[in-house]
């Protein structure tokens, strides 16, 4: 028996056939892979462990105004200061991992993890690394009417009895920490003086009230050329200084604060893989690297997976210290 092909059945089978090509489609691209494609389709938020003002909330700010135009959306920064970072290191836990809520970290909240009591995150699975951008060299100076001339005065003097103090900003900070690492490799003890933030302990670093402060690159460029104070040593090299890097007399020392962007563990692979390439061409911008420089920082872009491997170094490194010096962080 024939059948005939109606013009309304031919419309009902086109549509049958547009249908199942819609759900064989739809089902060979996964969610996420379909989120990537469309992300960002709303503003970002950039959370920031640090006040307004200071040199990451500065970072955080250039990254979302520079990243706006290719996102396509804004970067909105919200600042979330406090306890190590582990406020806003909360509040990305608690986001939806979607990729509309990132961090902005650096170093600190590693430490965080390992030295607070009760820290309710974990940085290793709770969160996924989307890139690294930048390293912030720190400067271990003196008065500039110190006797102290070298590293290696430093080592001789503390080595031969005499008592050598060292000033940071704070208990438990990258700072601290730093030169922790430092006496251990190089057999020496010095006695640590905890301020309320580098800006107290300036004026006495400048006034020989303590044997040696440290502090910022940045913050140390300028006393430098005032003529206040004298560099012996900085955490990593810094283009554009004569200064010495630590690492030059102590090999293997290691203790740069770093900054990457951390996302909610389970954001899709596509968003994350999206905000990382967006970043690797921001960070390798030559104009970019410059501004970067004045703010006091070194641009290093490190993919995800870098990050990764070097935030396990860093959690390894730091929690070996933290016991040694028993450090505990309310």
């Amino acid at each position: 028996m024939k059948h005939r092909h109606t013009p309304r059945r031919a419309a009902l089978q086109a549509l049958s056939g547009t249908f199942v090509a819609a759900v064989l489609a739809g089902a060979t691209l996964s969610p996420g892979a379909a989120m990537g494609q469309d992300y960002p389709t709303r503003p970002v938020k950039m959370l920031v462990g640090f006040s307004a003002g200071g040199g990451v909330d500065a970072l955080a700010r250039m990254l979302g105004d520079r990243l706006a135009k290719p996102l396509g959306q804004n970067v909105v920064v919200e600042n979330k200061p406090g306890a190590s970072s582990t406020i806003a290191a909360n509040t990305l836990m608690a986001s939806a991992a979607d990729g509309y809520t990132v961090l902005l970290g650096d170093s600190s909240l590693l430490i965080a993890a390992r030295a607070m009591q009760n820290v309710s995150f974990d940085p290793v699975n709770d969160f996924v690394p989307v890139a690294g951008v930048a390293t912030a060299p720190l400067a271990l100076a003196v008065g500039s009417g110190s006797p102290l001339q070298s590293l290696e005065d430093m080592a001789r003097t503390a080595k031969s009895g005499k008592p050598l103090n060292f000033a940071t900003s704070g208990i438990g900070t990258v700072h601290h920490l730093a030169m922790e690492h430092m006496q251990a490799l190089a057999g020496i003890e010095l006695t640590h003086l905890p301020y309320r933030g580098a800006s107290a302990l300036l004026p006495d670093l400048i006034s020989g009230t303590v044997d040696m402060g440290v502090l910022s690159a940045a913050a140390a460029m300028g006393q430098v050329k005032a003529g206040k104070i004298r560099v012996l040593g900085l955490t990593s090299p810094v283009k554009g200084t004569d200064w010495r890097a630590i690492s030059d007399w102590l090999p293997g020392f290691d203790a740069s604060p770093r900054l990457f962007v951390l996302a909610p563990a389970g954001t899709p692979g596509p968003v994350v893989a999206r905000l990382e390439s967006e970043l690797g061409k921001l960070m390798t911008d030559p104009a970019i690297a410059e501004e970067l420089v004045k703010q006091g920082f070194v641009p290093a872009f490190r993919s995800g997976k870098e990050v990764a491997a070097d935030m396990s170094q860093e959690l390894d490194r730091w929690t070996g210290l933290i016991r040694r010096s028993g450090i505990v962080l309310k």
